[in-house]
């Protein structure tokens, strides 16, 4: 079930069934609505995204790239903990205190400022904010040609890092910048930084246009490694969230030969290794395949909470829900406001049989984003497994209109009294939805305790190619039949371990 999913994700986990991510609108929760993420640490900073003071309205990804820029600096110096982009870009235009989002985001310093483009020039205005008390730890602004961008780029960073080494970190090297293009072309960066944009923004028509700046620095540097990966991985998302079947093969094709591109040109880096992950799981279901370009991506860049988060989705599948509860975990600490992500820790935690933890995790996916889709599905799922009809028909009516609704209400509906109106449901589900929501339906029928049909439908998702196939060992449903013969030929179909076996060695 295609949904905008490509964002908050984690950039490199599959979509559709439980997808990453979920395209809702993101506003900065309030202080009553968000528990402190953390104990604030004294070395811990958020770059809360840089004002656009341009004229020119459109100049937005400018600034934003500047900002995600200087995280992915930051992010860099050993034992400095830096927030991610998804949780820190929560507090644009915020009216809170620096001391409320602070203890929101569990950080001792903020930086601030603004960016303002005109012409040839850039002027960089940036604070450092101390958010125990709102004082001002450092201060600067910057006039620049634009062609000195790069420069300008190190120089802010260096400045942070001293004023943070200077009460923090002690004898700690500044970072370096990583996602600049071979030739230094100012024209190239601007090309991704517009294409990141527009990823950013999770509509196709605006995944096409990131493509066309993905491609446009390709063309301007054709040496420029994360282009091609950003290219790779965008196309990929394009083909598995909003195609499918013969319309997405094209597509999958180009994201394989941008990705392995992107290789080709640089071994060492990091977002090539986590995109080509993501194709060898969405588009091949090459399971050993993609864990070993997660765990290659995560070792190269070990700090990126998002690479931790795509480990973990690829773990899971394979029946190692632990090791994902702990990355997914590890990946909060510094995305502690990402609220699909404790949705995808709830689904963890539900497949470990740790109810209440899910529970918890669940809803505060949904107090961080109440409208979001497939939040209360999930929820529905923790109520039913805990026996909780009534509990669980009130989450499902909640979940907002669409597919997310259908599914849940199918599921719920199954746990009541009302055996016509779980007959009902089901028939909705598989009117609407049986073309991309055949192991969603498959789930329904072995709620239901019929064996056979949930084997024809698990067949068709598979026929499908359903990333929902990714939940199967962890899906407390369709392990209801994890004894029949057909669930362990299925496992060996779709290349899964077969709980219970020893794992076929792997060949030298």
């Amino acid at each position: 079930m295609a949904l905008l999913v490509l964002l908050g994700l984690g950039y490199f986990a599959s979509g559709k069934r439980h997808s990453p991510t979920a395209a809702v609108a993101i506003t900065a929760p309030t202080q009553a609505a968000v528990t402190r993420a953390a104990a604030i640490s004294s070395n811990s900073i958020a770059v809360l995204p840089l004002a656009n003071l341009s004229r020119d309205s459109d100049q937005q990804y400018f600034s934003d790239g500047l900002s995600e820029s200087l995280i992915t600096a930051l992010a860099q110096i050993p034992e400095l903990k830096v927030i991610g982009k998804s949780s820190s870009f929560l507090f644009r235009d915020s009216k809170e205190s620096s001391h409320q989002i602070g203890e929101q985001l569990g950080v001792a310093r903020l930086l601030v400022g603004s960016v303002e483009r005109f012409g040839d020039q850039i002027r960089v205005s940036a604070e450092l904010i101390d958010t125990s008390d709102g004082t001002t730890v450092w201060s600067q602004q910057y006039d620049r040609a634009y062609k000195d961008l790069f420069a300008l780029q190190d120089e802010i960073t260096h400045a942070v890092a001293s004023a943070l080494k200077a009460k923090l970190l002690p004898g700690a090297s500044a970072a370096t910048q990583d996602e600049r293009p071979p030739s230094g072309s100012l024209a190239a960066y601007n090309a991704l930084l517009q294409g990141r944009f527009y990823f950013d923004r999770l509509t196709e028509s605006d995944l096409r246009k990131a493509i066309d700046y993905f491609t446009e620095a390709t063309r301007i540097d054709p040496k420029y490694a994360l282009a091609w990966a950003q290219l790779g991985r965008t196309e990929g998302g394009l083909a598995a969230e909003f195609l499918g079947g013969a319309a997405a093969r094209e597509p999958n094709a180009r994201a394989r030969t941008a990705v392995l591109k992107a290789l080709a040109l640089d071994p060492q880096l990091a977002f090539a290794h986590a995109a080509h992950g993501y194709m060898l799981m969405v588009a091949d279901f090459d399971w050993r395949g993609a864990e070993a370009e997660y765990r290659r991506a995560l070792a190269l860049s070990p700090r990126d909470p998002e690479m931790q988060f795509s480990l973990a989705y690829v773990l899971a599948p394979t029946g190692r829900v632990q090791e994902a509860i702990a990355l997914t975990r590890r990946a909060l600490r510094d995305e502690p406001l990402k609220a699909n992500w404790y949705n995808w820790l709830a689904l963890y935690l539900v497949g470990a049989h740790r109810l209440d933890e899910a529970e918890q995790a669940s809803r505060k996916a949904i107090e961080l984003q109440p409208t979001a889709a497939e939040y209360h599905e999930q929820l529905a799922v923790i109520l039913i497994q805990r026996g909780e009809a009534s509990a669980a028909l009130q989450a499902a009516q909640q979940e907002p209109p669409g597919v997310w609704q259908e599914v849940a209400l199918a599921l719920a509906r199954q746990v009541g009294s009302d055996r016509s109106a779980a007959d009902a449901a089901l028939k909705i589900l598989v009117e609407n939805d049986s073309g991309e929501g055949a192991y969603q339906i498959a789930e329904v029928y072995a709620l239901r305790g019929d064996a056979n049909a949930t084997f024809q439908w698990l067949d068709r998702a598979w026929g499908n190619r359903d990333p929902g196939i990714s939940y199967l060992l962890f899906d407390s449903f369709i392990l209801r039949f994890k004894d029949d013969p057909r669930f362990a030929a299925f496992c060996r179909k779709v290349g899964l371990p077969v709980p219970g076996e020893e794992p076929t060695p792997k060949s030298t």
